[in-house]
């Protein structure tokens, strides 16, 4: 599902907002629950119910469209090939990119999901 990918991308730039899934203003899950909608998938609007989709997928394995998940299942974002992946981040910060290596997202990885 790389195309979820590419269509989280193209909301780089919005407002993170709680309980937000529509562009204008996204919450972690919801950008992805959003994404997803848009190539015909209906994924819950919740980090820790998205975990129970799919399969999992090893880190060295990952490809853009799977579904990567930090912070006990609190944080979700897309991966987009490279190391990164797309996201909404917390309150005051908007959707953008960041890396697997960066030091919080390295120490607070969980694992990661394909959506088949």
């Amino acid at each position: 599902h790389s195309n979820a990918a590419n269509i989280a991308m193209s909301q780089l730039g919005t407002q993170y907002v709680w309980g937000g899934s529509a562009p204008g203003g996204f919450d972690c899950s919801g950008l992805v629950m959003w994404a997803y909608a848009q190539v015909g998938v209906s994924l819950p609007h919740s980090s820790y119910a998205q975990y129970g989709y799919g399969v999992p997928v090893s880190r060295d394995q990952l490809q853009p469209g799977d579904l990567v998940f930090f912070d006990g299942l609190g944080h979700v974002g897309i991966y987009i090939g490279g190391g990164q992946f797309v996201h909404a981040p917390h309150t005051g910060d908007v959707v953008k990119i960041s890396s697997l290596d960066e030091s919080w997202y390295a120490a607070t990885f969980v694992g990661a999901r394909r959506i088949l």
